[in-house]
């Protein structure tokens, strides 16, 4: 196997535990540029004393990650199935149904994979060279462990093209094009063919199970709804109408399906928020509680004010169709984005409407999403409530 020895820094950082390693941390071998990406190796510190064992590409910025401190590991399927059962452990402790994100990538040990778990049905999403390069191993311990009906790898990622790997998704065995979930009594209609990342945004349960009780007696706004999960959690705590708002016309569809399956009532529109927001402000239309949960809006570190800036406009528009005392829950899922920024964006914003601003809560992702505490970018979800008076 391939030996990578490390510079003095960077030995630090995975002695700390740390998983990854960027390409100006390694010495790099003879032939560095010509290695297959995802080759594994031997990770060395500066002394070349043993590390541990990893996948490398020489071809992105991250070019190492580890994925165990054991020189000597064999990386097959009775690894992975070990690494697996200790993922289970954990929510299967926590959740009384099997639905939930079984491997949180490398909180889990498990760089460059991500698994949602739906009963017998898993979501896949593979976004490192090293990760496909283990596929047939972990498949196997998958089945080893889970037994699944049907895995569907959603390959559809911009990280798969900087890795060099294709974007057409693989579908093994059964999966249907939707499925069904239960979320706190609520029966969810998740669409997994042609469904947004790994079908259902498992990481906002908590908050939803906390914030929904903010919805009762007043109008819900749920802007970038996906398939409704605000807008059906806020109407089954109470709130007397909900709207849903997203540029997706299957999710919207799903999000129908799921209200009848539970007798109750939701307005869809679709269309881009902002040009939404701005028609709703124009029907003079209020609302009590309003959701502005987007999908990233600063992925790189260079992205960041134009992101800010654009949380900043989505934010004060929906603070434009509040009611005179109204709660806004702010989510951002962008990692480079710190939740004391978030809170200054929507102090800044309220002031310019002449409004008061006060946080009652805030929330992040839920226990199946892991913190590694070497690695700050698994915390990555904000959820903040403010009432707007």
């Amino acid at each position: 196997m391939l030996n990578i020895q490390l510079k003095p820094r960077e030995d630090r950082r995975l002695r700390a535990g740390h998983l990854w390693v960027y390409s100006n941390e390694i010495v790099a071998p003879p032939n560095f540029a010509k290695l297959t990406p995802g080759t594994l190796c031997r990770v060395l510190d500066a002394r070349a004393k043993p590390l541990g064992t990893g996948y490398i590409n020489p071809h992105t910025l991250i070019c190492l990650r580890l994925l165990t401190g054991d020189i000597t590991a064999e990386i097959d399927a009775d690894w992975f199935a070990r690494r697996l059962n200790a993922a289970l452990a954990l929510r299967a402790r926590l959740y009384p149904t099997p639905h939930y994100r079984l491997v949180f990538g490398e909180a889990d040990g498990l760089p460059g994979l991500v698994i949602d778990r739906y009963d017998d049905v898993l979501a896949v999403q593979i976004t490192t060279a090293g990760m496909e390069l283990l596929k047939p191993a972990l498949l196997e311990a998958l089945k080893i462990v889970l037994k699944p009906r049907g895995i569907l790898i959603s390959n559809d990622l911009a990280m798969r093209e900087t890795e060099g790997l294709p974007q057409i998704d693989e579908v093994i065995g059964e999966v249907p094009d939707e499925i069904e979930i239960i979320e706190s009594g609520l029966r969810f209609r998740v669409p997994l063919a042609g469904g947004q990342k790994t079908g259902w945004f498992y990481d906002q349960r908590h908050n939803r199970d906390r914030f929904a009780a903010y919805a009762r007696g007043g109008r819900l706004l749920d802007v970038f709804s996906y398939a409704g999960g605000w807008a059906l959690r806020g109407l089954q705590a109470g709130a007397s109408a909900a709207i849903c708002l997203d540029s997706s016309a299957p999710a919207l569809a799903a999000a129908q399906a799921s209200a009848k399956s539970n007798d109750l009532t939701v307005e869809t529109r679709q269309g881009e928020a902002m040009d939404l927001l701005r028609e709703l402000k124009a029907e003079g239309q209020r609302f009590e509680t309003v959701v502005v949960d987007p999908p990233a809006l600063i992925k790189r570190k260079r992205d960041h004010e134009k992101g800010l800036e654009h949380y900043a406009a989505l934010n004060r528009a929906a603070m434009q169709v509040m009611s005179a005392d109204g709660i806004l829950i702010a989510c951002s899922c962008s990692h480079h984005l710190e939740p004391a920024e978030l809170q200054r964006v929507l102090l800044r914003e309220a002031r310019k409407l002449d409004r008061r601003l006060q946080i009652l809560e805030t929330g992040a992702q839920g226990a199946d999403h892991p913190v590694h505490p070497a690695i700050p970018e698994t915390r990555y979800l904000k959820a903040l409530v403010a009432r707007v008076f």
